[in-house]
């Protein structure tokens, strides 16, 4: 029941964060989002940087709940396939993504002025530019450790600024998803040449 409740406390924070942003996220509001006491808030996160902090976590956890159950139903895939599929799960027209790109992106933005919430954003980000780089390194076994760091890099950076263009209108779907598989495309064959 408790677990229920949290989890029902970070679903809340993410849709207000998506909806409002990390500076419209008040403890009052993500209690009646998610149907729970400002107490029951308290007594699992501390504080309001608790929630964020949290939040960031189930949000990046959510990405990899949703990527590996449409990875597992697609079948056996090649790295190439893989690494495709696991970038482009996050063009997808479904509420959750939607929510979870848009909650990234407020925090992100939101760690230009709060040093805290910027080290987490880091370490989130890292992990995400080491499971791509893994991904790389399965298709260009030889390439050295660095260079698959820095196509990771521009393929997460790459991604999160489509998807923000995408999220705001700017990009229809199907564009950003092209732009996105090009620009693997151009990695994989820059890492070719190590």
């Amino acid at each position: 029941m408790a677990t229920d409740r949290r989890t029902a406390i970070l679903e809340g924070a993410a849709r207000v964060i998506a909806r409002r942003g990390v500076r419209g996220l008040r403890v009052e509001e993500l209690a009646t989002e998610a149907g729970v006491s400002t107490a029951l808030i308290y007594y699992h996160f501390k504080d309001r940087a608790g929630v964020l902090h949290h939040t960031l976590e189930f949000i990046s956890d959510r990405a990899e709940r949703y990527t590996a159950a449409a990875c597992q139903a697609a079948g056996p895939l090649d790295a190439r396939q893989e690494l495709e599929q696991s970038l482009l799960l996050e063009f997808q027209d479904l509420p959750e993504v939607r929510e979870n790109s848009t909650a990234w992106g407020e925090l992100r933005a939101s760690a230009v002025f709060d040093p805290e919430l910027r080290d987490d954003l880091a370490r989130a980000g890292l992990i995400w530019v080491h499971e791509v780089a893994e991904y790389l390194g399965r298709i260009h076994p030889t390439a050295p450790a660095p260079a698959l760091t820095c196509a990771a890099e521009r393929l997460t950076a790459l991604l999160e600024g489509l998807s923000t263009r995408w999220l705001s209108g700017a990009l229809p779907l199907t564009h950003a998803r092209e732009l996105m598989r090009e620009a693997v495309s151009v990695e994989i064959g820059q890492l070719s040449r190590h």
